[in-house]
């Protein structure tokens, strides 16, 4: 298996006609900017209208398997980004109808299997990719993406010229190509704390959504959808012995093709349920030690070393753990922000960053537990979604009464603080159920977005809040039946939008900046299935989370981390935008820097500072919301919105 996880990039003609001369430097140039996708190799092939360009982080095959790669006949050509697990099913499916292989390459896959199957090739495909295929005899480029958005897919259609690229940061490299901040884009991004696909930052570009693919032909795009999660089956009657078989011979074969490798690999190894049954599932399948990675944190609020050493010791891994002080977050949190090619609040993004700079040092793999907190209920988003529901079933009296509490309780800037939980939960109860899981997370509410706007920047760009939350009412009310509870779909939202431009966003750009790829055996394509069908009382059963998992592993795990509650990769932010990172905030939100922008009103922004670093509110998110958004547009697009 070639196993290449890199950066793509490319660019094709509209018209058909031949791309000129710069299209190769062009290509070149994007692909360059891709370098730490890819730091052992680049390629790239031109003809026609075509141009595709590839960079190579070697995983498997290192000696062979260079791109953009051609068929045994030469009419297809493709450059890929990702891992197919399922290749070796695949080849003897396809040579069995006659396919001739010339490597051991999923790459190659890719090109036969699209010249048996067509476009229909990607719903045979289980893993994590990106890629685009030029088809020389239909005059096609067909680019597809795998069913979660793992591998991430950009594009962009200006002068007649259609570009790709793995990253933004590649597509500016484009000089005929023009790129300015979206405002309605910069609005979404502060309720959001990202921008939802298929938006982007930039006007001009777009992303690929997971499970989708594009087909460029004839001049004309056309984007389609080839796979949908499978909905609840609430008349499943079987067992959960049954069903707990299942999913641990499921889950541990996901895990045992995520092992594939001819370099170091290892596993970030957080203690907590989810990277513990991938670690454990991995010792069984290793003959040496597994290498675990984890960062330490001397504040103990926010350390969960104790149980990651727990899990090593449990199955005897070879644990390297980073100890860190909440300083070196701190200082690296400006950096963090800046890098990302889009800006992205998640604060967890700092802890992410380090584990992967020192996971690198010893590995060029990891596996990790992404995918599970959202598709087996693990957050506790998934208890308020719930608990909503009763509360909006009592009396109209006694929820006054209930919606008093959050001033009794106090407030605080560590990782727990009782009145903001409370306060959240409330505004999530009252929120529409199509909204409710956005308006547990969102930063910024459409009413304090229009209190800290410009008279003149709202009157352009404010959103209503019905357009606001379209990307969100999108997948609440998508492809399930109209029976369908607001739970099943609250799913639906959490998979389809806070993991992939969140979660995976975060992981992917976090673990690319150092050239390490990292697999998510819970995301699976079979195992996800699985997960997705059954009943929802067997993700959560009353307010218990991970209801199943956690019955089907209870074998495999250590006593102490079956029993612990969730806690989330977090920093103590609120107490640093009070202390240290105090300065920065006040040089990024200025008045004069503020006024000199002419997005947000700085007597605005000032009453939320002072809100926050007097105690008398936590604001930490929306804060740190404008803090990564000045820091990014700093780097990326100077003052210009």
């Amino acid at each position: 298996m070639e196993g290449i996880v890199c950066g793509i990039a490319g660019l094709c003609r509209l018209d058909g006609h031949p791309l000129g001369p710069e299209a190769a430097p062009l290509t070149r140039a994007m692909t360059d900017a891709l370098v730490r996708r890819g730091p052992d190799g680049q390629g790239l092939w031109e003809k026609g209208p075509v141009c595709l360009g590839h960079r190579r982080l070697s995983i498997i095959d290192i000696s062979g398997g260079g791109q953009p790669m051609r068929d045994t006949d030469g009419g297809l050509c493709v450059t890929f980004n990702g891992e197919i697990y399922n290749y070796l099913e695949l080849k003897k499916i396809l040579a069995a109808q006659g396919a001739r292989f010339i490597s051991n390459s999923d790459t190659e896959i890719i090109l036969e299997a699209y010249r048996y199957w067509g476009m229909g090739c990607l719903e045979r495909f289980n893993g994590m990719f990106a890629f685009a295929l030029w088809d020389e005899n239909r005059h096609r480029l067909f680019c597809g993406r795998d069913r979660f958005g793992k591998k991430p897919f950009f594009y962009s259609t200006q002068n007649g010229i259609f570009a790709f690229a793995s990253e933004l940061t590649a597509l500016k490299r484009l000089k005929y190509f023009s790129f300015s901040v979206d405002p309605k884009a910069v609005m979404r991004y502060l309720a959001y704390e990202y921008v939802p696909t298929p938006q982007t930052i930039y006007r001009e570009a777009a992303s690929l959504p997971p499970a989708h693919y594009l087909v460029l032909e004839k001049g004309q795009i056309h984007i389609q959808r080839y796979w949908d999660m499978p909905s609840p089956d609430e008349g499943d009657a079987r067992g959960e012995e049954e069903l707990c078989e299942e999913l641990r011979c499921l889950l541990s074969r996901a895990v045992r093709r995520r092992m594939i490798s001819d370099v170091p690999l290892g596993v970030f190894l957080s203690g907590g349920i989810d990277s513990s049954i991938v670690t454990g599932l991995m010792a069984r399948h290793s003959a040496v030690p597994v290498k675990t990675f984890s960062i330490a944190f001397r504040e103990a609020a926010y350390d969960e070393s104790r149980y990651a050493r727990a899990a090593a010791r449990a199955y005897g891994t070879d644990h390297h753990e980073r100890v860190l002080s909440a300083e070196d977050c701190a200082d690296i949190l400006p950096l963090v922000a800046r890098s990302m090619d889009t800006p992205m609040a998640d604060a967890s993004a700092a802890p992410t960053w380090l584990l992967s700079a020192a996971t690198r040092e010893k590995v060029t793999v990891a596996l990790g537990g992404d995918g599970a907190d959202e598709l087996w209920a693990g957050y506790e988003h998934y208890i308020a979604f719930r608990a909503a529901e009763w509360f909006n079933s009592l009396p109209t009296l006694i929820q006054r009464v209930l919606s008093r509490i959050p001033r009794l309780l106090p407030a605080s800037a560590s990782y727990i603080n009782p009145r903001l939980a409370a306060e959240t939960f409330l505004n999530g109860a009252l929120t529409p159920a199509a909204l409710r899981v956005q308006s547990l997370l969102t930063a910024f509410s459409p009413e304090m977005q229009r209190e800290l706007l410009t008279p003149g920047y709202a009157e352009t760009t404010f959103l209503e809040p019905e357009t606001l939350f379209e990307p969100t009412r999108q997948h609440y009310e998508h492809w399930l039946p109209a029976t369908a509870s607001p739970l099943a779909r609250a799913f639906h939202v959490y998979v389809r939008q806070f993991m992939l431009d969140d979660i995976l966003v975060k992981v992917d750009r976090c673990s690319m900046l150092h050239s390490l790829e990292v697999r998510a055996p819970f995301l699976d394509t079979e195992t996800a299935e699985f997960v997705a069908r059954l009943p929802l009382h067997h993700k959560l059963r009353g307010f218990r989370r991970k209801y199943l998992l956690k019955k089907a592993f209870a074998g495999l795990l250590p006593p102490e981390i079956l029993r612990r509650n969730k806690r989330g990769f977090q920093i103590p932010v609120a107490a640093w935008l009070r202390g240290r990172l105090r300065p920065l905030m006040e040089d990024l939100l200025a008045e004069g820097a503020l006024r000199a922008q002419g997005i947000f009103n700085p007597r605005a922004v000032r009453t939320l500072m002072d809100a926050h670093i007097s105690g008398k509110a936590d604001l930490r998110k929306p804060l740190w919301t404008l803090l990564v958004l000045q820091l990014w547009l700093r780097a990326n697009a100077g003052q210009q919105s």
